[in-house]
């Protein structure tokens, strides 16, 4: 290596940089907002264990079979013929490819089936799925219309869930973005608010519903919507700012490249118009420069015109998709409840000890992602994900579906805090990695009980 003599050429070095735009440059690439990305991208990642219900109720409604091969896999023996037609359509298999007769060897699960050389995952975008999918929305929307009733175990939600899709076009006439939003009306108050569609997963199939008149439905939807708009018009904010950035990019790298390869043929152009002075025959050069610069314009005013239409965007009016009648259990289940403000107390406690810990907590529980707190440790960027139980005295504590999935998928990132005698003197438990360190004395419709005795002897008291 000592024999090695290399000469830098820094003007060199600094006009590849001009004609770049620093673009190669690694200390613009913001790796803090990519690692940001990724985290989003993993708390809002749909959960295998919903999708596989969904296909298994799907295809034995449509009349098919699944097996259960045991460790998460599956096997579908015969794909009823319905289904197989769709999958037929030569636009279909365009899409989303050819349909086999049967699969011995499926999974939901990306990281489960890449493991196994004989599986094949399953999901939106395969044709087994998107098969079913599509016989779903020919047969079953109207069950939509009609709507369905669920149970809060909780007993404390007695009111509409309703559904509406929402999206958000751009000038070009692509859609920029589209969402799926839901509202919980409360028959009590008459109030209105945004809720996560993933409050879905929190309630129970069927219910009884009440001797009295039905809420009115129409009623429901109108007042629904002073809420609903303001929530898409937040949503087309959200776009716009990625839109906005997206933008500057184009312009600060593709319009200056091509403003740069431009000014480039004007010298090349300057330099052959001299030479014809002089008596050169040129023309060809001159013509095929002159050409190049043409097409160059043309490819700096299409950028920029569509840079221009890609940022105008506009709200579409949602579309009611459907609702759901929310019953409260009768009678709940003690264990089930929740104190507001002994859950305040909790929240109080969890946020106060991760301060103190130098962790940064974050306060999600309105975004019903499975977990309450989003807690980041400034010095290494690793996120502690926390769900948050307390009682007032002592007593089992209960987790969602999704919380309890949650767990599953975020390992040793997701935390259970218990606080127990939140009423008097506050006792934090905390339990890393719930979902393969506690044993659920029970599952009471889409909870998971967890006794005091798992609490104290598996958590640590701090």
């Amino acid at each position: 290596l000592a024999e090695l003599d290399i000469q830098v050429d820094e003007d060199y070095i600094a006009h590849v940089k001009e004609n770049l735009g620093e673009s190669l440059a690694t200390r613009y690439i913001d790796y803090t907002r990519m690692r940001e990305m990724a985290d989003r991208a993993r708390e809002h990642r749909l959960i295998p264990e919903y999708t596989q219900a969904f296909f298994q109720k799907a295809l034995e409604a449509a009349g098919g079979r699944v097996r259960d091969r045991g460790g998460g896999f599956l096997a579908v023996d015969t794909i009823p013929y319905e289904v197989r037609r769709i999958a037929d359509q030569d636009d279909f298999k365009k899409r989303h490819g050819l349909l086999q007769r049967r699969y011995p060897l499926i999974a939901f699960d990306k990281d489960l089936a890449f493991w196994h050389p004989k599986a094949e995952f399953v999901s939106f975008g395969h044709p087994l799925f998107e098969a079913l999918l599509a016989w779903v929305e020919q047969k079953l929307s109207g069950s939509l219309q009609r709507g369905a009733v669920f149970t809060d175990p909780d007993g404390r939600m007695d009111g509409g869930l309703l559904f509406y899709e929402g999206d958000v076009r751009d000038g070009l006439g692509q859609v920029a973005g589209r969402r799926l939003f839901a509202l919980y009306a409360d028959l009590a108050t008459g109030e209105v608010r945004p809720a996560n569609p993933a409050l879905l997963w929190d309630l129970a199939e069927g219910g009884e519903l009440s001797d009295g008149p039905p809420p009115d439905l129409e009623v429901i939807k109108q007042e629904a919507l002073s809420v609903l708009l303001p929530a898409l018009a937040d949503y087309q904010e959200q776009l716009q700012a990625e839109r906005d950035r997206q933008a500057q990019i184009k312009e600060k790298y593709g319009v200056k490249s091509l403003e740069h390869l431009i000014v480039q043929l004007d010298g090349d152009l300057i330099d052959l118009y001299a030479r014809r002075e002089r008596g050169d025959k040129v023309d060809l050069p001159i013509h095929n420069k002159e050409e190049q610069k043409r097409t160059y314009e043309e490819a700096l005013a299409e950028l920029q015109r569509t840079v221009a239409q890609e940022r105008s965007l506009t709200m579409g009016m949602p579309r009611f998709v459907g609702a759901v009648r929310v019953v409260p259990a009768r009678p709940a289940d003690p264990a089930m409840a929740e104190d507001p403000a002994i859950e305040q107390v909790g929240m109080a406690v969890t946020m106060a000890y991760e301060r103190e810990h130098g962790r940064v907590p974050e306060d999600v529980a309105a975004e019903n992602l499975g977990f309450d707190v989003r807690s980041t440790d400034p010095a290494t960027g690793r996120k502690r994900y926390i769900e948050v139980k307390a009682r007032a005295k002592v007593g089992p504590v209960a987790l969602t579906q999704n919380e309890w999935f949650k767990a599953g998928r975020f390992n040793t990132d997701y935390y259970l805090y218990v606080v127990l005698n939140g009423a008097t003197q506050p006792e934090l438990y905390i339990i890393q990695d719930p979902a393969a360190n506690l044993q659920p004395e029970e599952r009471v419709e889409v909870r998971y009980l967890v006794g005091v005795s798992e609490i104290t002897g598996k958590g640590e008291r701090v």
